[in-house]
């Protein structure tokens, strides 16, 4: 249990960095975040990737979503990608992470390929579509989708 006071930046000799330290406690208080997964979802042919809107925004998301406690990365994509759009993965490759800092969420980023049956949107998605490739970089998106996006399929 800890015991709420106000944290201060302290350097610790053993991590080479400044850690937030409890005076009251003395203790270095590392930091706590959320993990979350991200796939780009393409279907067998590779040659589209599906994009979904949600929260009434304008803008093409990739599927996302948080990892469960005790759940594998791995899991969690299988199952957001099921719970999301209905969908069965047939084949995950990992990509890269990278922290999202507006939601203090390490973000870790996954190629997932799917069968193209009909997606089947959840209440937590407002549309989907399937994009060719071609055509990703004319649609609006979300910038860490348009970051993966343009990372792994146009360099």
């Amino acid at each position: 249990m800890y015991c709420g006071s106000v944290l201060e930046k302290r350097y610790n000799e053993e991590e080479q960095k400044a850690i937030p330290y409890c005076g009251t406690c003395g203790e270095f208080r590392f930091p706590v975040f959320s993990t979350a997964v991200v796939m780009i979802i393409q279907n067998a042919k590779q040659d589209r990737h599906l994009m979904i809107r949600q929260f009434g925004d304008h803008r093409y998301y990739l599927v996302s979503g948080y990892v469960d406690q005790g759940e594998t990365a791995e899991e969690a994509v299988k199952r957001e990608v099921m719970e999301e759009v209905g969908l069965i993965t047939e084949k995950i490759q990992y990509l890269t992470s990278c922290y999202y800092e507006e939601s203090n969420t390490l973000m870790l980023n996954y190629l997932v390929t799917a069968k193209e049956d009909p997606v089947h949107i959840n209440s937590e998605v407002d549309d989907s579509a399937w994009i060719a490739v071609g055509l990703v970089e004319k649609t609006e998106k979300h910038p860490l989708a348009e970051y993966l996006l343009n990372k792994y399929f146009h360099s």
